[in-house]
């Protein structure tokens, strides 16, 4: 019988929803990995990580399903565990290396996109704020986290005269500001197969009840702050039929090319926004997506008519060797 250990960032002392649910993601994987007939072990991984990884190649694993999404809660160091989990020729799902850096780092995805010819919004460091424009909309986020983590609604400002202190303090190293594509948000969930990556239903994010002053965007109280305006009024559809085919044509075929240009294995979400034209604008790649069962990934697999034990099989068929 195969082993299979789950690895995931262990959630440190007073984590907020964010860092916890992981916990649901591990039992939800572990109880489709186990129906599957494989025996399962779980790992958390901390700041001994390289120490851990060690015990892990030590203890020969058939392969690892690798759910580390931040070590400490700083997104910025997931890459080192497929790094390592590479330097011990240890096979493991999900993304490779080089596709958690690159995807990890948002500005380094953006040019990466711009270079292939992928449209995405305009990006600048908080340096360059000489280039914004008087009376255009921007969004501030930071380069390496996901989970919407440091994004509220504030984040979203007009640059006028005297924005410059929407600035203050932020760093090239950990912030970037973007264009902000004021329209439509959708998540493209994409999952292996045998005949290469399949797009599953594109799902609409809805903003219920916004205000014309309020941002349409799923800010950090939308995703997790459960009791918040934000979360009940953010609501994800599955638009299907009634999605227009040539704008659903675009955002599978974006969605496709994501995957492509960065190596991507396994399963991924690609999250864009469409203006009044129905133009795509791809926002970011999540190459580590939430696999819970009440995630988007998994609400889109199901949109698709797929039982998630042939989604966990497909995803351990496109492992990291």
């Amino acid at each position: 019988m195969r082993r299979c250990c789950i690895i995931y960032n262990q959630p440190g002392a007073g984590a907020l929803a964010d860092e916890l649910d992981v916990l649901d993601q591990v039992s939800h994987i572990e109880k489709h990995l186990i129906d599957i007939g494989i025996t399962v072990f779980r790992k958390g991984i901390t700041d001994r990580f390289m120490d851990e990884i060690a015990v892990l190649a030590a203890e020969k694993y058939d392969f690892i399903y690798n759910l580390v999404e931040s070590i400490n809660n700083k997104g910025e160091l997931n890459y080192f565990v497929p790094a390592l989990l590479n330097m011990y020729s240890i096979p493991y799902s999900g993304n490779p290396l080089e596709a958690m850096f690159l995807t990890s780092n948002k500005t380094l995805a953006s040019k990466a996109m711009k270079d292939a010819g992928i449209n995405n919004p305009s990006s600048y460091f908080p340096s360059q704020s000489h280039l914004l424009k008087q009376g255009r909309k921007y969004i501030v986020k930071p380069i390496w986290e996901d989970g919407s983590l440091g994004i509220t609604e504030e984040s979203v400002f007009e640059w006028n005269s005297g924005s410059e202190g929407k600035l203050k303090g932020l760093d090239d190293s950990h912030w970037f500001i973007e264009d902000f594509v004021d329209g439509r948000e959708f998540n493209m969930s994409v999952l292996a197969g045998r005949d290469g990556p399949e797009v599953m239903p594109p799902a609409e994010i809805v903003f219920v009840n916004y205000g014309a002053d309020k941002p349409r965007i799923v800010d950090f109280k939308a995703k997790w702050e459960m009791d918040s305006f934000e979360y009940i009024n953010t609501v994800r559809e599955f638009p299907g039929n009634n999605l227009d085919k040539r704008l659903e044509k675009n955002l599978k075929e974006a969605a496709l090319a994501c995957w492509k240009l960065f190596g991507l294995k396994g399963y991924a979400r690609v999250d864009a926004r469409t203006d009044r034209n129905d133009n795509v604008f791809v926002i970011e790649i999540n190459a580590n997506p939430c696999i819970s069962p009440d995630g988007g990934f998994v609400a889109a697999t199901k949109e698709a008519g797929y039982p998630f034990t042939e989604v966990i099989q497909r995803i351990i068929s496109d492992l990291n060797r």
